[in-house]
């Protein structure tokens, strides 16, 4: 039987999604060491699957504001990719970038917000390498787009816009800690179905 959801995904593909995840986040990890100029630990990653009200109650909760830095996959695999950043989140990397912070989301400046994203694309940009590499499939990742509104608002949005036939998203739940500081770092990957099965053909758990 074919995939023609998340639903459908049997435990052995799960498995695989999540090595993804644990790849993903020690290749994150080093890109991060390397663009902060500090030593990174980071704990295995959770990889979840779960329906769009699932992740949003995981996160916080659909008023909670944040920042999403959301960036479309193209070539290979189709879909999106979006990084949640709360504001103590955004302060530590600001500090350790620029030397900064802010109190509120309305106070980041351009320079800021170029920074929020760059450390943004290059966490997703890890991941997505990890997909890569370990499928052998070229993806390409546009440039990313920040939007700070209610969680609930913000999920939505890629859902809508390259998704539509996605009613799950995986959700990979990390923790990076530097500075003797743990914070939490949400991904989430919503590739097509379609895009799904190649990935999972390609990581041979899927046999048409």
């Amino acid at each position: 039987m074919g995939i023609k959801s998340y639903d459908d995904l049997d435990s052995m593909q799960l498995d695989a999604l999540r090595e993804i995840g644990n790849i993903g986040a020690g290749n994150a990890a080093t890109a991060l060491s390397a663009t902060i100029g500090k030593p990174v630990n980071i704990d295995v990653p959770t990889v979840k699957i779960l329906d769009i009200n699932e992740a949003v109650e995981a996160l916080g909760g659909a008023e909670k504001i944040v920042a999403g830095i959301l960036v479309k996959l193209e070539e290979g695999i189709h879909g999106a990719m979006m990084s949640i950043q709360t504001l103590d989140v955004i302060n530590l990397m600001l500090d350790s970038l620029l030397g900064t912070t802010v109190e509120g989301y309305e106070e980041l400046d351009e320079m800021q917000i170029s920074a929020v994203c760059e450390i943004a694309n290059i966490l997703m940009g890890s991941y997505i390498n990890a997909i890569s590499d370990m499928t052998e499939m070229a993806v390409n990742l546009s440039v990313p787009a920040i939007s700070i509104n209610m969680m609930g608002a913000l999920i939505t949005v890629p859902m809508a816009t390259y998704c539509y036939e996605a009613e799950k998203i995986m959700m990979i739940e990390g923790k990076f800690s530097f500075d003797g500081i743990m914070h939490k770092h949400n991904l989430l990957l919503i590739p097509d179905v379609d895009s799904l099965t190649r990935v999972l053909t390609r990581l041979g758990v899927y046999n048409e």
